[in-house]
């Protein structure tokens, strides 16, 4: 079975031959530089995914979107309040960031040369306010809502309304297979069930709902990481049909999130950091992790990764160790 045909059956919620893998990186220094303005650093990250692509072969590729992280509206990135967050405008449909990520995604696409399905990281517009604005979380988003919640809606749904120009260009023109969207709560206890809900979830519904205009297969990220925590229940009922939160930062494994999830197609299990197991553990250690991850979750559905990007000086035999004793259990 080929690659794309096993991955299309665990995305179609299917028990495949083996277990797919897929695991990604950071592939510039400084991933919110502004890389779609310096020719280097768009050309240093085609070549990271084409080195990683080579040498590790996984069974589908994430496109990571190192130098796009900053929208390009300058007033999205300095508005002082609320009503000047309120009045910003659109950046265009022929934007440069726009253009420069199809041309970017064409490449990647080029590149695959349709050997494994391919997703597009795309940030949510509260995450691309945190990247522009250097914040550790999103506190400053949360005054400009408690300040003026409509104002506020009206900044997220322009730029969500721009997201959704850049999704449908990638998936169509680019011919890329879905996006992964990566969401994150605002950890203020300022923005209640009724602010997210009538705020923050249609805006990232409209992303999702884009995506699905042009492809059957769009994976929700819900990133979360050291010290930022998201609560996964708030995602539920978001548009996308497969899923992938920080199992090891959430606590939450891939069985239990994949009956939380309605029984959606599920990807992940293994922490990303220095300090888990992927990164410092042997063989013995890994190939038990796998295991154990394989008994909880089952194999229906499942696909093998973790919760965000890989430290960039991780062995990648111990990603093939995952891969091959995923691929022994399997028999």
């Amino acid at each position: 079975m080929d690659k794309r045909e096993l991955v299309l059956q665990t995305f179609n919620n299917e028990r495949p031959e083996r277990t797919p893998v897929g695991f990604w990186f950071h592939f510039i220094e400084d991933p919110e530089a502004d890389g779609f303005k310096n020719p280097a650093l768009f050309q240093q990250n085609i070549a990271g995914h084409k080195k990683f692509f080579e040498e590790f072969e996984p069974d589908f590729v994430k496109i990571m979107t190192d130098g796009f992280f900053i929208y390009p509206n300058e007033r999205f990135i300095k508005a002082r309040n609320a009503a000047e967050f309120g009045a910003i405008e659109s950046i265009g449909a022929n934007n440069e960031w726009i253009e420069k990520q199809v041309e970017f995604a064409k490449t990647i696409r080029a590149m695959l040369d349709g050997k494994v399905l391919s997703f597009y990281n795309v940030f949510s517009p509260a995450t691309l306010f945190r990247f522009c604005r250097k914040l550790p979380d999103g506190k400053r988003l949360a005054d400009f809502i408690i300040e003026d919640r409509e104002a506020a809606a009206r900044a997220l749904n322009t730029v969500a309304r721009d997201l959704a120009v850049l999704v449908e260009r990638i998936l169509g023109e680019a011919e890329i297979d879905g996006i992964y969207y990566s969401v994150q709560d605002i950890n203020d206890e300022r923005i209640d069930d009724w602010l997210r809900q009538n705020i923050l979830d249609p805006v990232n519904c409209a992303v999702l709902d884009a995506a699905n205009k042009k492809s059957r297969y769009n994976i929700l990220h819900i990133c979360g990481y050291e010290g930022f925590h998201n609560k996964l229940s708030h995602f539920i009922d978001y548009p996308a049909q497969i899923i992938n939160w920080a199992a090891v930062v959430e606590n939450e494994t891939l069985g239990k999130g994949k009956k939380l999830f309605n029984g959606k197609p599920v990807i992940g299990g293994f922490g990303s950091t220095t300090r888990d197991v992927l990164y410092r553990g042997g063989r013995p250690e890994i190939e038990a992790k796998t295991a154990a991850i394989l008994q909880e979750a089952g194999t229906k559905g499942i696909a093998l990764g973790a919760d965000c990007t890989l430290p960039p000086d991780i062995n990648l035999d111990h990603l093939r160790r995952v891969r091959d004793k995923a691929a022994a259990i399997s028999k």
